[in-house]
This record gives structure tokens, C-alpha cells and sequence, in this order.
């Protein structure tokens, strides 16, 4: 799956910064995506490879702070750009006259700039507030790596303050996105249902089928993760270890899959690349 994600995405990223055409808001949004994806799973499935290959059990504790900075700051950015792809959605089909004088280069870039910059100033504070608990007690974190509650328990001190800030956390990125993508297809679906024929809707529909299919690959094992690690007391530890995993990897290896079956602009251009290959 790692294979597949690292290959998947590369591709992505390559097919829209090579053809001028894919140079439109949708797939500057999915090649941002893609990025984050790579991200994402490559801050985290290397190491988790390691340990079951037992090539290293270890990891130092600035080592395991850096991961968990980068795979909680990755999967925020992600979500904000889940959220920005249903604006764009939104958009091109509430407001498809003025889709490109809505969305510019300026607007985009303003987009992943606050992506990066909200990502960066929610998760940055939970660093100094991990490396001041107490470490007094055992060092062996029952996880393949290193998230905030996972490192948190580790500490011989009242964390209650760490969840709480983990809850708020999780509400201030992936509830409000979640509640934004939420209200764009609600619009989205009430216009969808004032088009005039069954053709318009199913062509309306077809264009956000991809969105959809990834939004909930991407938030249903994060939120059923996060739920159960804090609220599931009596579900067994490995099967949390296994929900945590899932949301790291499943996303980024299906993500370029969906989108390259479902869009057929990529799909041409996948097509393409590989019969040029061929005939050199």
C-alpha cells in the first residue's frame, strides 16, 4: 500500500505540474492533496515498517516529538484542503460563470497558505506542553508511531489537560472543516436539484463523486480513531493501533486511485504518458 501511494501520488503531482491543462483550481487543489498525502504516510509508514522488520524498535524522544509534529500538522493541512476542494466544488457549481474570477492563483495560494499556517499554529503548541510532562516511568509506547495521546500517557502526571487540548484541537481542524464541507454540499445538492434535466444532475453529481468518496476514506477512520482512543475504554489495544494506521495509509494509497479512474482529464493524460513510453 505504501508502494502504491508513494508511486500513485508521484504521478499526480507529475501529470498536473507537467500539462498546462490541468492548471485550474480542482487539480491545484488534488496536487496539493497529493503532496500532503505523500507526507503523511511517509512520515509515518517507514518507521512502522521498521519496527515489524525489527530493523528498529526505538525511536529518540526529539525523534518522536518531530513525527508527531509533522503527522498531526500533515493531517490538519490535509483537512483544510478537503475543505477547500467543497468551496471549490461549491463554486463550479453554484457559481459556474464566475468560477475563475472566484478562484485565481491569488486566492489559491492565500488558501494553502492559511491551511499551513492554522495547521501550524494548533498542533506547534502541543510540542513545549508534551516536553514539560514528567517522563518518570516506563519509555515503551505500545504504538508503531508516535501520536499525542500515545506519548502523553507515557507521563507519571495528570494529562487531563492534554486531552482536553487534543479535543480541541481535533474541533478546531477536522469538526469546523467537516461542518464546511457539510454546509457546500448541502448547497451544492439544493442547486443540483433545481437543474433542468436528469443529464445536468447526473454530470453536477459525476464531479463531486470523487470529493465525496475521498472525504469519507479520509475523516471516517480519523473521527472513529480519535472517539475510540478517547472515549472507547473497553476496545482493545490493538484494534486502536490498527484504526490509527488505517487513516495514515488507506487515504494516501487510494486518493490518486479515485481520482485517476473518476476524472477523466487525468485518466487522458495517464493514457497518453504511457503510450508515448510504449512507442519510445
Amino acid at each position: 500500500m505504501y508502494i502504491v501511494a508513494l508511486l500513485g501520488n508521484s504521478l499526480l503531482i507529475f501529470i498536473i505540474v507537467k500539462e498546462r491543462s490541468l492548471h485550474e483550481p480542482m487539480y491545484v487543489f488534488l496536487c496539493m492533496l497529493a503532496v500532503a498525502d505523500l507526507l503523511l504516510s511517509s512520515s509515518s509508514v517507514p518507521k512502522t515498517l521498521s519496527i515489524f522488520w525489527s530493523i528498529s524498535k526505538e525511536i529518540s524522544f526529539e525523534g518522536c516529538l518531530t513525527q508527531l509534529f509533522v503527522i498531526h500538522f500533515v493531517f490538519v493541512v490535509e483537512s483544510g484542503i478537503l475543505a477547500a476542494m467543497a468551496f471549490d466544488r461549491y463554486v463550479a457549481i453554484c457559481n459556474p460563470l464566475r468560477y475563475m474570477a472566484i478562484l485565481t492563483r491569488s486566492v489559491i495560494g492565500i488558501i494553502g497558505a492559511a491551511a499551513l499556517v492554522r495547521s501550524f499554529c494548533l498542533i506547534f503548541p502541543a510540542i513545549p506542553i508534551l516536553k514539560q510532562l514528567p517522563y518518570c516511568g516506563h519509555n515503551v509506547m505500545p504504538h508503531t508511531y508516535c501520536e499525542h495521546m500515545g506519548v502523553a500517557r507515557l507521563a507519571c502526571a495528570d494529562i487531563t489537560f492534554n486531552i482536553r487540548c487534543g479535543i480541541t484541537i481535533v474541533f478546531l481542524s477536522a469538526g469546523l472543516d467537516t461542518i464546511f464541507i457539510g454546509v457546500s454540499y448541502v448547497l451544492i445538492l439544493r442547486t443540483i436539484a433545481h437543474l433542468p434535466s436528469k443529464e445536468a444532475h447526473m454530470k453536477a453529481l459525476n464531479t463531486c463523486g470523487s470529493h465525496i468518496f475521498v472525504i469519507f476514506m479520509f475523516y471516517t477512520p480519523a473521527y472513529f480513531s480519535f472517539l475510540t482512543h478517547r472515549f472507547g475504554h473497553h476496545v482493545p489495544k490493538h484494534l486502536l493501533i490498527l484504526l490509527a494506521n488505517l487513516y495514515v495509509i488507506i487515504p494516501p494509497t487510494l486518493n490518486p486511485i479515485v481520482y485517476g479512474v473518476k476524472t477523466k482529464q487525468i485518466r487522458e493524460c495517464v493514457i497518453q504518458m504511457f503510450v508515448k513510453v510504449r512507442a519510445q
